[in-house]
């Protein structure tokens, strides 16, 4: 296949398989999506939204969390890890966005990225999840799947990103960078891969994936 024909392939495959998208994190608002993307770094989403609920229960805002401690706020988000960078990070960009934005998220790459924690990943996912505006957050399934599907080195996300937008239609990027997401969990993961259950790998994948895969599985 062409690479055009191989991302025909991809966007068809990816709407049959989920003609509905469901967000991984849970949140209500902009505010809970950031703090939510922030604490899913190095984290499982899973982790995450058993740990928000008793976080928000607390302070769902920037006005009541400034309320509380860094101490206060590591104590609760501990399980998902990195507990004292995000802690600080949540407590301070909460402090900037009453200061700064009248309370409220920023929707704007600039603004978004000079908060404390905020890297444009994250950023990404809040212009794209919350605001609508078209971006392509990188996380490990898409880079590795990029990098299977043959569409990009994957030698880093900002390669794989850059690569993503030139050749998906900009105005699906916020659909299908959540569909390659589930399609990564549930049919190419990293470990436990099924290529026979894979078919977007299956049928358009990078020669040298498939053939390593099939030679794993006879040694």
């Amino acid at each position: 296949m062409t690479k055009k024909e191989s991302v025909n392939f991809i966007i068809k495959t990816l709407r049959e398989l989920y003609p509905t998208i469901p967000t991984p994190l849970d949140h209500k608002d902009p505010y809970t999506l950031l703090i939510a993307v922030l604490l899913s770094a190095q984290s499982t989403d899973l982790r995450v939204n058993q740990i928000t609920p008793l976080l928000f229960e607390k302070a769902d805002n920037p006005y009541d969390m400034i309320k509380l401690t860094v101490n206060d706020i590591q104590k609760i988000i501990k399980p998902v890890g990195l507990s004292p960078m995000k802690s600080k990070g949540i407590h301070g960009l909460s402090q900037i966005l009453i200061d700064k934005h009248h309370g409220r998220v920023p929707q704007n790459f600039e603004d978004l990225e000079s908060l404390p924690a905020v890297g444009h990943k994250t950023a990404s996912v809040v212009m794209s999840q919350a605001f609508g505006i078209p971006a392509f957050p990188v996380d490990t399934h898409i880079h590795r799947l990029m990098y299977r599907w043959n569409l990009s080195n994957g030698k880093s996300v900002v390669q794989t990103e850059k690569d993503a937008k030139r050749l998906f239609p900009k105005e699906l990027w916020n659909d299908l960078h959540l569909q390659i997401i589930w399609y990564g969990r549930e049919y190419s993961p990293a470990r436990g891969w099924n290529l026979d259950k894979d078919i977007i790998t299956k049928t358009i994948g990078r020669k040298s994936v498939i053939n390593a895969y099939y030679k794993s599985k006879k040694s």
